[in-house]
């Protein structure tokens, strides 16, 4: 019978991971309890002595261990397996095991523990020739061998190298593999051979269409097998985008597995390399590996390592994984390369606590990535309200159920992504998202690093979400809900909202007022989501040669200071289509009328849309639009707005050298509360326009497209503007700004403080839930909601038209004359987003009294004024707001260039 005594006597753990551990909080991540592990695991020792496993006289009783005993291989003993022995009870190695690679062989045993020890099969310039096995059994469950658990390889101080044969782990479909077939062309089958698994990773929105097929034969690059196909799995280039389907190879010459029983108890086995370790695994099989709902029970884990520098995971296959697929934690410069995962729970490849940096992601494939091993979802996402449950109408109860119902390992998990990313300074290349309940790629960047970290001096002293991007390129994300998700950054606990202060890399991440780093996004590709190709939230960010295609959005960014900057994001070089000639595999009725499958078959009827812009100010340069066109069943449009938001729209958003090909331009559609993306109702969105810098869109060089749905119209238009009523749109000229009708700047009251970075960053963090207690956060909260009780309605007259206001804001053009109706009291009118010297005239029946601006002598003067003035004519008052010159390159809706407050007769300014 093992002894635990036995086992500690062997072990050590370096004295700085012991102060990491003692940090790590209540709430914190992959911070399993590491307080008790015995701290004596020597260094690896030199091999004074190589004997066989089949030799009797290896052993110290003289004989050949037996079914169910613990084996211990002491320190300088090299032990050659050269015979597949019994099931065994434990392999301790404080020497060396090594796998003779004189035939197949197989080691079953509940666990293996490496204090200092060594296991090897193969080197990595002899990869392992033959087949081995380690099968990881359960027999004494509950086990915790040194902290480190159960049924799993376990290193401290130890050396894993395992060099599986198998080098080339995945390729794409060379032709387009229809429902039935029993083969398969694809661009590369090198070293794949016959009995040899593989999967097909969906290509339509469903992730859930992925396939595992056995070949049966190899001809050139065709691959066949027995079962045919459920699913079309296209493969094609279509109008520029590259949709062809991935295909990876599951099996691999080295396993390591858990034994069956783990299909049902979801308990799989685990490599978990502690501090001292070195880790060199190439060419390996993975298999009912994880550990569900355990913390630090991965298939593969580096935990807290520190410099990883050499040591990698590459060519490797992880599937039916019941927690991750590989885990980065604490650790730092390691390379995961070429690596498979398929069929895995929770987010497969896992950065950890956002202290990890210099790390490699580098040509991987995640191929369906769930939530729970057989639940559904409960995602805190931006669905369309058609399509959320009936759970989410009670916000309280939905985010107690996703954040915290005990179905998933952390809060995040319930949305889980295929590559979760918690420090920028990291390399992402040429990875494929393909296939995620909820999201590809997601860049979710802790403040400071937390778990294990979370208290410490060096996560005080570490800005994540200040930290430079170090590469993110290459990369492609089909078959998610959200392909690449730039936003909901954690918390401390792992819970997020869903806005979050934002990545904003800061020269001096130290310095919250320090410059804004532009960051670059680059060759990125999504395609067949079920929601948005990119949601992205920040500043200076440049996404150049993307390509979107088959999404029910294309692309959507908010901005994360508040406008402040000169840009939030800019569209480059890209590609954005509608609908390719992949047609997936129709299913519903409304599918299978119009012939392909439809990203939210709930609301069969949301309309499609290439570009979102949002708040802000955001840019489109030289990009083309291919295939926005309406049908019997839905509306579509190359550039829209995000339906249906509450934070107003810029008016200095871009878009210059656009090209449309089989495209209506522009849609806005119409209020439906099904498609709402914003969940608040939100109707500042009608301040829209989208500023059309050389008429690629229009026609029009240097004109503005603004909401004219019927009900909405902007008071911009009047006869001189082009009418577009497929697109719910008006085209003017002219110079359009942005109009308060408040004592509030843009969406925020006149109160909250906008003046600094802190400040700003303050106000977002103020309406967290977990928003710091600090005076300038509650400051800024308490003028954020302490709003007046509700106004009376405000309505615009222009040209013997009357117009609706809504939210105190509206678009305006410069040179109008506008006549403001309301039974208010009193009235505040701004002006911000404008050229220097630009004015609107206002008629405002009933008021008499002006608290500021210069008051005229007469109608005559006041058209003459230069300056933001008044003039009382009767009954009514005419106010002129002059526009001043910006403060700052560009104008923000907050920065009011010109305002003025106006009341009735006896009320005073």
């Amino acid at each position: 019978m093992r002894k635990q005594s036995r086992l500690v006597r062997y072990t050590r753990l370096a004295a700085a991971c012991m102060l990491l551990a003692a940090g790590a909080g209540a709430a914190a991540q992959d911070h399993a309890d590491h307080a008790k592990m015995a701290m004596d695991a020597p260094t690896p020792g030199a091999i004074a002595r190589t004997v066989k496993w089949s030799d009797p006289a290896a052993w110290p009783s003289g004989k050949v261990p037996a079914a169910g005993e613990a084996v211990t291989i002491p320190r300088g003993t090299e032990v050659v397996l050269d015979v597949s022995p019994p099931a065994l009870r434990s392999v301790t190695v404080q020497g060396k095991l090594t796998f003779a690679d004189t035939r197949d062989l197989s080691l079953a045993t509940d666990w293996i523990y490496l204090p200092g020890g060594a296991l090897q099969i193969g080197t990595e310039a002899r990869p392992f020739a033959h087949k081995a096995t380690i099968t990881l059994t359960d027999t004494v469950p509950g086990e915790d061998i040194n902290t480190m658990g159960d049924r799993g390889i376990m290193l401290i101080n130890g050396t894993l190298e395992l060099h599986g044969n198998r080098s080339h782990s995945w390729t794409k479909l060379a032709a387009t593999a229809e429902k039935g077939a029993r083969q398969i062309e694809v661009l590369d089958a090198s070293e794949w051979q016959a009995g040899d698994e593989i999967v097909l990773a969906s290509t339509d929105f469903n992730p859930r269409q992925a396939e595992r097929r056995t070949i049966t034969a190899v001809n050139g690059n065709t691959l066949s097998f027995a079962q045919p196909l459920d699913y079309m799995h296209f493969g094609e280039v279509t109008y520029g985008v590259d949709e062809r389907g991935e295909v990876g190879l599951l099996t691999r010459n080295i396993k390591v597995e858990a034994s069956g029983d783990a299909e049902q108890s979801y308990f799989g086995g685990h490599i978990m390399a502690m501090p001292g370790s070195t880790v060199h695994a190439e060419g390996i099989e993975l298999n009912r590996m994880g550990q569900h709902l355990h913390l630090a029970r991965y298939p593969m884990h580096f935990h807290l390592v520190g410099a990883g520098a050499g040591m990698y995971i590459r060519n490797a296959a992880i599937h039916d994984s019941y927690n991750r697929c590989v885990t980065v934690h604490g650790t730092h410069d390691v390379e995961v390369e070429n690596n498979v995962a398929y069929n895995t729970v929770g987010h497969c490849f896992f950065m950890e606590d956002g202290i990890e940096h210099g790390n490699r992601f580098v040509h991987n494939l995640a191929i369906q990535t769930k939530c729970h091993p057989t639940l559904d979802c409960v995602p805190t996402n931006l669905a369309a309200n058609g399509e959320k449950p009936a759970l989410a109408a009670d916000r309280a109860a939905y985010a107690k159920a996703s954040f915290h119902g005990g179905n998933t390992l952390l809060p995040s998990d319930n949305t889980a992504a295929s590559f979760w990313i918690t420090n920028p300074d990291n390399t992402y290349i040429d990875n494929v998202a393909a296939g995620s309940d909820q999201v590809g790629f997601w860049l979710s960047i802790p403040q400071h690093p937390n778990g294990a970290f979370l208290g410490t001096e060096v996560s005080a002293r570490t800005w994540p979400r200040r930290t430079p991007l170090r590469e993110f390129r290459g990369n492609t994300a089909h078959s998610n809900f959200d392909g690449f998700l730039i936003d909901r950054h954690i918390d401390e606990d792992n819970t997020f909202g869903l806005a979050s202060l934002p990545l904003i890399p800061l020269k001096d991440p130290t310095d919250l007022e320090s410059e804004v780093m532009e960051t670059h996004f680059v060759d990125l590709t999504a395609y067949k989501n079920r929601n948005g190709g990119l949601w992205g939230r920040g500043d200076m960010y440049v996404y150049s040669n993307m390509k979107l295609a088959d999404n029910a959005i294309g692309m959507t960014q908010a901005a994360g200071d508040i406008g402040s900057l000169p840009f939030s994001s800019r569209l480059v070089n890209s590609l954005v289509v509608g609908e390719s000639d992949n047609i997936g595999n129709p299913t519903t009725p409304e599918e299978i009328a119009i012939g392909r499958s439809l990203p939210k078959t709930k609301i069969p009827d949301f309309p499609i849309r290439g570009y979102e812009y949002y708040d802000y100010r955001d840019d489109v340069v030289n990009t083309t639009f291919v295939n926005f066109r309406d049908n019997d069943l839905r509306k579509t449009g190359a550039l829209s707005f995000l339906l249906y938001t509450s934070a107003g729209l810029s008016t200095g958003s871009t878009i210059s050298g656009a090209k449309f090909v089989n495209a209506k331009p522009v849609y806005f559609p119409k209020y439906d509360k099904r498609f709402d993306n914003d969940n608040r109702g939100g109707d500042e969105y009608r301040t829209l326009s989208i500023h059309d810098v050389d008429g690629s869109v229009t026609g029009i060089p240097d004109s503005q497209i603004v909401l004219a749905d019927g009900e909405n119209d902007s008071v911009v238009i009047d006869d001189t503007c082009e009418m577009h009523p497929s697109w719910n749109a008006a085209v003017c000229t002219g110079d359009v700004g942005r109009l308060n009708l408040s004592d509030a700047r843009g969406e925020f009251p006149a109160a909250v403080d906008l003046e600094s970075r802190t400040a700003r960053f303050a106000l977002i963090a103020s309406i967290g839930p977990n928003a710091p207690d600090t005076p300038l956060v509650k400051a800024q909260r308490a003028a954020l909601f302490s709003r007046r009780p509700p106004q009376a309605p405000i309505a615009l007259v222009r040209g013997g038209r009357e117009f609706k206001v809504n939210g105190d804001q509206s678009t305006v053009r410069a040179g109008s004359e506008i006549e403001v109706k309301t039974e208010r009291p009193k009235v505040t009118l701004s002006l911000a987003e404008m050229d220097a010297g630009s004015w609107v005239m206002f008629q405002l029946p009933g008021f008499t009294e002006a608290a500021s601006g210069k008051e005229q002598a007469s109608m005559e003067a006041l058209r003459k004024a230069n300056e933001t003035s008044y003039y009382r004519d009767g009954d009514d008052l005419w106010v002129k707001l002059v526009a001043a010159p910006p403060v700052r390159p560009v104008i923000r809706p907050t920065d009011l260039q010109a305002s003025i407050t106006v009341s009735r007769e006896g009320l005073g300014g």
